[in-house]
């Protein structure tokens, strides 16, 4: 194994390690555990940077016949930015007509809502705590878009009508037993007070509704990397095996159909 193997097999593997964190978390995260949130998004944010850049950095390799790009290209053709990075990803699709098993694309809309939430929070919304300390005012608040622009649109559109009335009923029923013995002091993630025990239950059941959706739409979008990845790895390879790994073995978890990746909880496990 020479050092250029070594050092893809170990950001390969960090990569894996830290989207099945992020994916598994995100599926946990509500308005009582906000901290989950965070968790998730420095990860998905991190891990779908990394795969996105293995992928442009592969097409580099392939081009010039087995070089890969100086820190300079990396940094100002490359980049950060999600969005951008998924836009010259789809360039590389078209160059070398490489098929995919899955979805050969993610432009759909709540994708790319994802995909801006999460580039945003990567390139500063991470800090919007801080940023509203020292400038008072809260210009970004990387929850409260997840939360109107991904939950709000799942919920709307993926969870059935029936679904929907069962949570409003259990809500009204657990605040006519329980107002008289509790009381609940939370804010939403939309920065809400929740002081009401019906709005705390319909919260809490709204969430467990699209949280295997927005797990569901974010495996699809880390499939739709790694399927690229792999179509670049048996082009690489054939200019060098000895320095490229079997990155589909290491991100084999995540090349599975829909229905396997929305019933998965867990990806940071082996099972």
């Amino acid at each position: 194994m020479n050092k250029t193997f070594l050092a893809l097999l170990e950001e390969a593997t960090f990569t894996k390690e830290i989207l099945a964190s992020g994916v598994t978390q995100i599926r946990n995260a509500n308005y009582a555990r906000k901290g989950l949130y965070f968790q998730s998004f420095t990860s998905l944010a991190t891990g779908l940077e990394r795969i996105g850049k293995l992928c442009l950095m592969l097409d580099y390799y392939i081009k010039t016949g087995g070089q890969f790009p100086d820190l300079k290209f990396v940094k100002n053709k490359i980049g950060h930015d999600l969005q951008i990075i998924y836009t010259k990803s789809k360039a590389v699709v078209c160059d070398y007509n490489i098929e995919f098993s899955f979805q050969n694309n993610i432009d759909g809309s709540l994708h790319q809502e994802i995909l801006k939430i999460l580039s945003a929070f990567a390139k500063g919304d991470r800090y919007s705590n801080i940023n509203f300390l020292v400038t008072q005012t809260r210009e970004s608040d990387p929850i409260y878009y997840w939360y109107t622009k991904v939950d709000k649109v799942l919920y709307e559109q993926r969870v059935s009508v029936k679904k929907k009335k069962t949570i409003e009923f259990n809500a009204e029923i657990i605040d006519k037993f329980m107002t008289p013995l509790a009381m609940v002091r939370h804010t939403s993630e939309t920065r809400d007070e929740i002081n009401l025990i019906k709005d705390a239950s319909f919260a809490t059941g709204m969430n467990e509704s699209v949280a295997k959706y927005r797990q569901l739409y974010l495996l699809q979008i880390i499939r739709y990397w790694v399927e690229l990845l792999w179509g670049l790895q048996s082009l690489s390879s054939k200019i060098n095996h000895e320095d490229i790994p079997f990155f589909s073995e290491i991100f084999a978890i995540f090349y599975n159909e829909d229905k396997y990746l929305m019933t998965r909880k867990t990806f940071d496990k082996k099972q």
